[in-house]
């Protein structure tokens, strides 16, 4: 087994065209994987592409459309941000992904590429209609959160390409949440969860609904019927509508 640590991108991408590697970032979902593999007796394991050397990739920049969160940011980097209300079930749900140790260390974006059902960021992202940027040897690319997860543990990543930050659209008047069911409160894997995105008009009429469902299915999945059936009517009365 062979372990890179580039400290460019351009090598970086170099090195996974022409590896079988295994990206690592915060490690949190690697290392459990492959100690239970060892301790299935399974000897086989892919060479190790650590990213986190790499300049640029953590942080979170606020534009004047757009929020920008780096490859690199941790559940404790969101949880901590200074963030409109539209963030708010995300922020929720960086404080409930295990232990304080998993959200130092773990990453917002190796959440998605992981692909788990079960990763709370994943609906998070829907309901915020993130978008994902994407660097290869093409160059540079963004790919609409809701066709990034392809199938379970499968993303719509080429071969060649890293996940370099999450974009997420400013919406005026949006507020956020997240709910999770789990066995216990927590260090808990999601047996369902959902988040929600509302943006209401000065009246309190909701001008946008955005609702994403995780560990349901394969992959997350937007509720479209039930934002059709929301906007349009007063936030007072959207229980009542369901």
């Amino acid at each position: 087994m062979q372990y890179f640590r580039p400290t460019s991108l351009a090598e970086a991408i170099a090195i996974k065209s022409g590896n079988d590697v295994t990206v690592l970032a915060g490690g949190t979902d690697v290392y459990p994987v492959r100690t239970a593999r060892r301790a299935w007796g399974d000897p086989a394991h892919r060479h190790v592409l650590d990213i986190t050397a790499l300049p640029g990739l953590r942080g979170i920049t606020e534009e004047s459309d757009h929020v920008r969160l780096g490859a690199l940011t941790t559940w404790s980097d969101l949880a901590r941000a200074d963030l409109p209300p539209l963030f708010d079930g995300w922020r929720r749900a960086a404080r409930e992904v295990g232990g304080l140790q998993v959200q130092n260390l773990g990453t917002l974006a190796g959440n998605l590429v992981t692909a788990s059902p079960a990763g709370d960021g994943i609906p998070n992202l829907m309901a915020l209609d993130a978008r994902i940027e994407v660097a290869g040897k093409a160059g540079t690319r963004t790919v609409p959160v809701q066709a990034f997860s392809t199938g379970y543990r499968q993303t719509a990543l080429g071969p060649d390409e890293i996940v370099t930050a999450l974009i997420v659209p400013t919406l005026d008047g949006a507020r956020s949440t997240f709910l999770k069911l789990g066995a216990r409160k927590y260090l808990v894997i999601s047996i369902a969860m959902v988040a929600a995105v509302v943006a209401t008009d000065k009246a309190g009429t909701i001008t946008a609904a955005r609702i994403a469902v995780g560990a349901c299915s394969a992959v997350a999945q937007r509720l479209a019927a039930l934002e059709a059936a929301l906007t349009g009517h007063p936030l007072a009365a959207a229980a009542g509508l369901v």
